[in-house]
């Protein structure tokens, strides 16, 4: 079978109470006693931190104790909203319509090429409107800024600009830096603790424009569910992939995990590519270099090339856009029939001839130039 449900996640944690009078060693107390954080002590906790006033240490320790209680989705929800109330806002004009998002969380470690951000491109010339949120690499040598970059995208632009580009191009990038400069205040603490915190899986929740949709990787099978019921509490029609060979999107080599927060709930699911008429590869087949041969290797496969070397990524980026189509589907309104290894299935032929036709290649033209305007260059 192509899909079947697992065990739901378990979203019961204890009812959190509200920590007064607020205090890092309040908070970090609690939490070291298990108790989760109320909604109002996330938004005091992040407050301190967008606003410079938390020291190093006194992050560090919120950080540490948060990580070894176990995040809530309760609380990686109210951590968003925050981060969202200090981030600089794009406003995306109605005539757009629902906008859709494809990243994932990275430290994966499977250095692979830009999947995430060759399937953007698929995904908007098939038609969705995309707004991309990323940044430069952490744990790779090429993260979504860095290839983009390399493209020839200007990865620069502000909020109007980005509206703007979005209008014309039907694809745009929110440089993660740019409209969350706060965050800058946590990188001391984030750099010298030298561990996965929730920070890791703050920044694909928190894209700028607040797309409609999004399909978001996670290489941490415990967050994975998490940031689904996270994402399913602000209202993002959302799925949550891990493919079970590690990787933070939908895998080739192995079946992917799913987490489906598009309906009233959170279904879990496995989807395997085989059965959606995808080969497997060879184990390196994905592997990526540096920002220039990730470009190099997007370019040709957005632009339809075939060969030995490209078919794998070529096909693991049809599968992700399709999984993307699906979702922004659901955002739009349109109705839901059959299982989403069905409606993945469906989808295929769609991505494929985005490609195919020349609409993808022709659309990151159009975005380097529409962006490269705008940028002033």
């Amino acid at each position: 079978m192509s899909a079947g449900p697992l065990e739901p996640s378990a979203t019961a944690t204890p009812h959190p109470v509200v920590t007064e009078p607020h205090s890092w060693s309040s908070l970090t107390s609690a939490l070291i006693r298990g108790e989760d954080l109320a909604a109002a002590d996330a938004d005091w906790a992040m407050d301190r931190v967008l606003t410079g006033e938390a020291t190093p240490v006194q992050l560090a320790g919120f950080l540490v104790a948060l990580r070894s209680k176990g995040e809530t989705a309760a609380e990686v929800a109210a951590l968003v909203t925050n981060m969202l109330k200090h981030a600089v806002r794009v406003d995306i004009d109605e005539s757009v319509g629902p906008t859709v998002d494809t990243c994932g969380t990275g430290g994966d470690r499977s250095h692979s090429v830009n999947i995430s951000t060759m399937s953007a491109v698929v995904v908007a010339a098939a038609g969705a409107p995309v707004v991309k949120h990323g940044n430069r690499a952490a744990s790779s040598e090429s993260g979504s800024a860095d290839v983009l970059e390399a493209l020839g995208v200007a990865i620069d632009l502000g909020a109007d600009d980005v509206a703007q580009c979005l209008v014309e191009a039907g694809i745009a990038f929110c440089f993660a830096p740019i409209f969350h400069p706060e965050m800058s205040n946590a990188a001391v603490a984030r750099r010298e603790l030298g561990i996965a915190t929730v920070f890791n899986v703050l920044g694909p929740l928190a894209n700028p424009a607040r797309p409609a949709a999004q399909v978001v990787g996670c290489a941490d099978l415990r967050m994975a569910p998490v940031m689904a019921h996270a994402l399913l509490e602000r209202g993002t029609r959302a799925i949550v992939v891990r493919g079970e060979d590690g990787l933070d999107e939908f895998s080739i080599n192995a079946p992917t995990r799913v987490w489906d927060a598009t309906g009233s709930g959170v279904e879990e699911f496995l989807i395997d590519a085989v059965d959606l008429g995808i080969v497997r590869a060879a184990p390196d087949a994905l592997r990526g270099h540096d920002a220039a041969f990730n470009a190099g290797v997007a370019r040709a496969v957005i632009s339809g090339e075939r060969s030995a070397a490209l078919d794998p990524v070529r096909d693991s980026v049809l599968l992700n856009a399709a999984a993307a189509l699906v979702v922004h589907d659901v955002a739009r309104g349109v109705a839901m029939v059959g299982s989403l290894s069905e409606r993945m299935a469906a989808a295929l032929p769609r991505a494929r001839e985005a490609i195919d036709s020349g609409a993808a290649g022709a659309l990151l033209e159009r975005w380097i130039t529409v962006s490269s305007r705008l940028a002033g260059r």
